[in-house]
């Protein structure tokens, strides 16, 4: 008896323990969550909703990736680019959010209502095309081979 009792306090003793070292990484993160709020905050003026919608173990991680890709102008593509981008895969997704905010970042990066066309239309062409070859069951091999061979062709042209 004493000893069930022994182990009982051992294991009420542990899962105590346990439970505080789980708790301090949720402290840690709720740090970074303020940190990464500070910087949104100051990055963009105010904290959007969307970011609300995380859970705090996820803000940083969130904010870390928009801020070193997406708003981070020393990156291979520039941002009109990076949004135009966006804009088409909003467009296939579809995603009345993601449309209205890629569109309005393109146009603040310098896109034309034209440029804004073009890229829903790339987008349009894209997935027509995808739909005929992926419903069709076009031979992928056969594809790529005959791909190869027109842009073989057009450089051949164009030299």
């Amino acid at each position: 008896m004493l000893k069930s009792s022994r182990k009982t306090r051992l294991l009420v003793i542990a899962a105590g323990a346990g439970a505080l070292l789980a708790l301090a990484p949720a402290r840690a993160e709720d740090a970074s969550a303020t940190a990464a709020y500070k910087d949104i905050e100051a990055t963009l003026g105010s904290v959007p909703d969307m970011f609300r919608t995380l859970p705090d173990v996820a803000v940083a991680g969130a904010w870390a990736e928009i801020k070193s890709m997406q708003l981070n102008p020393k990156t291979a593509l520039d941002g009109k680019t990076k949004e135009l981008m966006g804009l088409a895969v909003a467009s296939q997704i579809p995603c009345q959010y993601c449309v209205y905010f890629h569109t309005e970042a393109a146009k603040l990066n310098g896109a034309s209502d034209e440029e804004i066309k073009e890229a829903v239309a790339m987008a349009a062409i894209v997935r027509h095309w995808s739909t005929m070859l992926n419903g069709s069951q076009v031979d992928l091999s056969a594809f790529k081979k005959q791909t190869d061979n027109v842009f073989a062709a057009v450089k051949a042209k164009s030299q």
